[in-house]
């Protein structure tokens, strides 16, 4: 027996056939046919034909059936048609055909009903047979009357044979065929109806592969390249991702994951990785853009072309669906669908959310991707990084170490930093440690400025003022966030840690010291972005307002990579108080709330107060490092009066640091506002900054702490009026 060569010979002899079915109808017709034509035939209804209807004798009687040797010979030829088919899949023909049969479950009568259908999509001859059968010039499509005529000798089976052409048949239900209504009034029977081949089962069945041009705006077709050894992700979280699909595709179960996870921690590379190994391809669909159309008919098309396809259907962003309350009705179909899918499924979001539940009993496993561990980020930076040229001077390590990135957020990151050093093509520059850290900034996450204020570090180690073994402290402070990840991990202090794997910093001192600064100090050495809590709109009177703030600070903090800084935090982070009335234990409840929060994040934390005798204990215990900011003495004063004023600003002669270092016992802080509005008097005057103005701005300043200070109770030789 020949096979057939390949899947449009096949199509091509199963339409030969429904053309013979058609040419021994239309004999069957023709042979009814009066002796005349009618020149106007089928453009109305003649009186002739109204007598012929009343004389019929009932239903079933004029039915035009095929003749007995008609309905042999095409059984024969079917027959033949499913030897030579069975045959070829055996020896691996794709006969498309069959494909669609299989997909969707269908019959031969069904199959059928595609072919007469087809016919005129690919030879427009048939246009005019079906409108001459039909007996109008218009109706150029077969109509389910004249289906069922051809494919039902009885009308008893023409009756029975309807249901295939019911909203939840296969045919319509899965978007196969489409009924068109003819020009005729509306409400009339289905029959009446012409069928469509949706253009898209047209394309497959003739072969083409392209998506339907109705979800190819929000989806797209992936052939998958990389393996399970480009997946850069913990070991046995890779072993049991590989085991659970190798044990899903051993049975022949539908493999249904639900990825749970931050942006780039690994999702579609992983579902791209057990594709790959299958065989298959994947379907990635834009659950964004699709929400956009809101169709309920996108949903079907989309599950529809994935099994035309022989792939597996990503849905990215697939929390979307179930976060807006107002798509519970795309939610519920959109699950129930799901639910009914035979094929494979991805659906990936950022977080799992509690609906995911009903999909869990039906078969779907849940796979949540952690942000990658300080071993993991080295392994991205470097695989990231091999096709590019990079200096010598480049710390991976530090990299890792203080960006918390996930693989995307890292390969952005070098993608940014190719366009500061003046693009990817081979005679670019190397990629500096600058260009690297700047394309890392690029990364983090804006949503802070909710609740906090970026600040943007100016200071360097020279403009601050402090004992030298408090400038060693800080120094230290800013080595430990560069190292901790070598710690942690390398170390394997994080097997030793279930929580406080962060940095937690407190500086104390009175106010003016210098913690500000050194916060800015520590920021702009380290690179990181630096955040200032506003804890006006972080602390509410709501019962649970401040924990949901707390909650979203720690949450955007996780992707910003900043430091968190909490200035006057003993306003926050204060003594838990007993217990008198509920606001008291909604008080305490924040406290605890947020030092859950605190040992949780990984990320760097300082925090500032004028008042560390009135911080909680329990908290304090929590702190990694605790620094102390001395009230400065005279010397550290003189230096504060000495660089106080930039270079550029005109001193006067009679200006004498050394008196106001020792006259004046006010903080770097309190220093810097007397150095500015003494040159802002200067500056009104049109002169240089004298003593005088010093003294006036020293008065001011005094004022403003609610102290006195008269001029004239020291010597007029040392302060001049």
């Amino acid at each position: 027996m020949t096979l057939y060569a390949n899947n449009l010979e096949y199509l091509l002899d199963e339409l030969s056939r429904i053309n013979r079915l058609i040419h021994i109808y239309l004999e069957r017709v023709r042979a009814d046919l009066p002796e005349y034509m009618d020149e106007f035939m089928g453009l109305y209804v003649s009186e002739d034909e109204i007598q012929k209807l009343q004389k019929s004798s009932g239903f079933g009687q004029e039915q035009k059936a095929l003749p007995a040797t008609g309905l042999e010979e095409i059984k024969v030829i079917r027959r033949q048609i499913n030897n030579r088919k069975l045959e070829s899949l055996k020896n691996c023909r794709e006969l498309r055909l069959h494909t669609l049969s299989e997909l969707f479950s269908l019959d031969e009568f069904e199959i059928d009903i595609l072919l007469i259908g087809l016919a005129p999509e690919i030879d427009l001859k048939y246009e005019k047979i079906y409108a001459y059968l039909q007996n109008d010039v218009t109706k150029k499509r077969p109509g389910i009357d004249l289906v069922l005529n051809l494919l039902c000798p009885t009308i008893e089976e023409k009756i029975k044979a309807r249901a295939y052409f019911s909203p939840v048949a296969a045919l319509l239900n899965n978007h196969l065929v489409h009924l068109v209504e003819g020009q005729v009034e509306s409400g009339s029977s289905i029959i009446s109806s012409f069928i469509k081949i949706d253009e898209r089962i047209i394309n497959f069945l003739l072969g083409l592969d392209e998506i339907d041009l109705k979800i190819r705006n929000f989806s797209y077709l992936l052939k998958p390249r990389r393996s399970f050894e480009d997946l850069i992700l913990p070991e046995d979280f890779k072993n049991r991702l590989m085991i659970i699909a190798s044990r899903y595709r051993e049975n022949k179960f539908p493999l249904k994951f639900i990825f749970s996870g931050s942006p780039g921690t690994g999702k579609k590379i992983a579902a791209e990785a057990i594709c790959r190994d299958a065989g298959v391809k994947l379907l990635v669909v834009n659950s964004e853009v699709f929400l956009e159309g809101q169709s309920l008919d996108n949903a079907d098309l989309i599950m529809r072309e994935a099994l035309l396809q022989n792939s597996a259907l990503y849905l990215q962003d697939f929390d979307l669906f179930l976060a807006n309350r107002e798509l519970k009705n795309v939610q519920e179909f959109l699950i129930r669908t799901l639910k009914s899918y035979p094929g494979w499924i991805f659906l990936a979001g950022k977080e799992f959310m509690e609906c995911c539940g009903g999909l869990i009993s039906n078969g779907f496993t849940p796979f949540p991707f952690p942000l990658p561990s300080y071993v993991i980020r080295k392994q991205l930076w470097e695989s990231c990084l091999k096709d590019y040229e990079v200096d010598r001077e480049t710390d991976l390590k530090s990299l890792a170490s203080k960006f918390r990135f996930s693989g995307g957020q890292i390969r952005d990151a070098v993608r940014a930093a190719c366009s500061y050093s003046g693009g990817e093509n081979p005679s670019s520059p190397a990629l500096s440690m600058e260009s690297l850290y700047a394309g890392c900034k690029a990364q983090s996450s804006r949503n802070l400025s909710t609740f906090a204020r970026k600040i943007e570090p100016k200071y360097v180690w020279d403009d601050i003022v402090l004992p030298e073994d408090i400038k060693e402290h800080l120094k230290e402070v800013s080595g430990f966030i560069k190292h901790k990840g070598v710690v942690y991990s390398d170390w394997g202090f994080d097997k030793k840690l279930s929580l406080g794997k962060g940095l937690n910093v407190l500086f104390s001192g009175p106010s003016g010291t210098g913690k500000t600064m050194a916060v800015e100090v520590i920021a702009r050495h380290t690179e990181l972005d630096l955040y200032k809590i506003d804890l006006s709109c972080v602390i509410s009177k709501y019962i649970g307002e401040t924990e949901k703030n707390l909650s979203n600070i720690f949450k955007e903090a996780e992707s910003s990579n900043a430091i968190l800084f909490f200035d006057e935090a003993d306003a926050l982070f204060g003594k838990r108080s007993e217990v008198r009335d509920s606001h008291d234990r909604y008080a305490n409840i924040e406290i605890n709330y947020l030092l859950q929060k605190m040992e949780e994040y990984e990320g760097v934390t300082i925090l500032a107060t004028n008042l560390r005798q009135n911080m909680d204990e329990a908290f304090v215990r929590r702190l990694h490092i605790i620094v102390d900011f001395p009230f400065p003495d005279e010397e550290s004063r003189l230096n504060i009066w000495e660089a106080v004023f930039p270079k550029e600003a005109p001193i006067g002669s009679d200006v004498d640091f050394s008196i106001l270092a020792r006259e004046i016992k006010l903080s770097g802080g309190h220093i810097k506002n007397i150095a500015l509005i003494a040159a802002l008097y200067a500056a009104k005057e049109g002169g240089t900054i004298r003593m005088t103005h010093i003294i006036q701005a020293v008065r001011w300043e005094y004022e403003k702490l609610g102290r006195t200070w008269n001029v004239f109770q020291y010597d007029r030789e040392v302060f001049p009026a």
